[in-house]
C-alpha cells in the first residue's frame, strides 16, 4: 500500500467522528511495531518523528524517515508520515524531500503574538509545498523533560475564544490543544477537563490534536474522541514496552532476542491503544 496523506487520514477521521492515532518511533522497531499493531487493529494509523528524534539520530532525517515510508509503503493499512514538534526552520524546509505530508510547528512556548507570527509564517511556506500543518496554542507541559505545568499557570490551558482566533488568523489544519494532559507521563493517571474540550471543539473549525496521550486510562481516551478529538499522539507508552521488553531479554552478545522481544511488545501496545480509540 502506497504512504498515505496524515493530514488525509485526521479528516477522514473527522469526518467519520473518531480519531486516528499518531505513534511517536525512534527507532526502525518502533516503525515496525506500530505498523503491525496497525495492521493487528485494522485501522489506518500514522508514524510520527520529533524534531528531539532527528536531534538523537544525529541530526540526519533522512535516514530514519525514509525506512519508516518503507515500513508505511508495504502495510496492509494506510499509514501516514507527520513531522512532530519542529521548531527548526531548516527541518521544516527538510519535511517534503524526507517524504512528510505533515507537520506540527511548535511555538506553543512564546507568547500568543509571536506564536502567531511563527506559526503563521511556517503554515504559509508548508502549503506552498504541499504540507498540512498542525500547531499549539495553550502548552502541554513535560517536553524535554521539563515539569508538568501547573493546571492554574498560564498557558496551561487552551482558551476557546484564543483557539478560535489563532486557527483563523494562522490558517492552520489542525490545532493541539492543552486539556490536562503532560508528555512523558509514565502512569496512565492523568484526567482530562472534558468540558474545557467540548467549548474548544465547538469554538475550533478544524480537527483538534491530543498530545500526550500516553498518561491517560482508556476512558479518557475514548471520552476525548466522542468529545472532539481527532488525533491522538502516542510515544511513552511504546517507549515503556520497549524497555522492559529489553530488560527481561537482555542478552550480553546478541541484540536480535531482546529487540525482537521489545518489537514484539510494542506491536501489542500499539494494537491495545488503537482498539481502545476505535472501539
Amino acid at each position: 500500500m502506497s504512504l498515505a496523506s496524515a493530514g488525509g487520514l485526521v479528516m477522514e477521521a473527522a469526518s467519520a467522528g473518531r480519531a486516528v492515532a499518531a505513534f511517536n518511533i525512534i527507532t526502525l522497531e518502533h516503525a515496525e511495531a506500530v505498523v503491525a499493531g496497525a495492521e493487528q487493529a485494522g485501522v489506518p494509523v500514522i508514524l510520527q518523528l520529533s524534531e528531539n528524534a532527528v536531534k538523537f539520530r544525529g541530526g540526519a532525517l533522512l535516514p530514519i524517515s525514509r525506512a519508516a515510508a518503507a515500513c508505511a509503503e508495504a502495510a496492509a493499512v494506510p499509514v501516514g508520515l507527520h513531522l512532530d514538534h519542529v521548531k527548526s526552520p531548516d527541518l521544516l524546509r527538510q519535511a517534503v524531500d524526507a517524504g512528510f505530508s505533515s507537520v506540527m510547528y511548535d511555538a506553543a512556548q512564546l507568547p500568543y503574538a509571536e506564536n502567531l507570527e511563527a506559526t503563521r509564517s511556517a503554515a504559509d511556506w508548508a502549503h506552498a509545498n504541499g504540507l498540512w500543518v498542525e500547531a499549539e496554542l495553550g502548552e502541554v507541559g513535560g517536553k524535554d523533560g521539563e515539569a508538568p505545568l501547573d493546571p492554574h499557570a498560564p498557558g496551561a490551558r487552551t482558551d476557546p475564544h484564543e483557539a478560535r482566533r489563532f486557527v483563523a488568523d494562522s490558517g492552520v489544519d489542525a490545532l493541539a490543544v492543552a486539556v490536562g494532559s503532560t508528555h512523558a507521563m509514565t502512569s496512565r493517571t492523568a484526567a482530562l477537563d472534558h468540558g474545557l474540550l467540548a467549548r474548544l471543539a465547538e469554538a475550533v473549525g478544524v480537527p483538534l490534536v491530543l498530545h500526550g496521550s500516553s498518561g491517560l486510562p482508556d476512558r479518557e481516551l475514548a471520552a476525548a474522541v466522542a468529545g472532539g478529538i481527532r488525533k491522538v499522539n502516542i510515544g511513552t507508552a511504546l517507549n515503556l514496552a520497549m524497555t522492559e521488553a529489553i530488560r527481561a531479554h537482555l542478552t550480553p552478545a546478541d541484540p536480535r532476542p531482546y529487540l525482537t522481544a521489545a518489537r514484539t511488545a510494542m506491536a501489542a501496545t500499539a494494537a491495545a491503544l488503537i482498539s481502545t480509540l476505535t472501539r
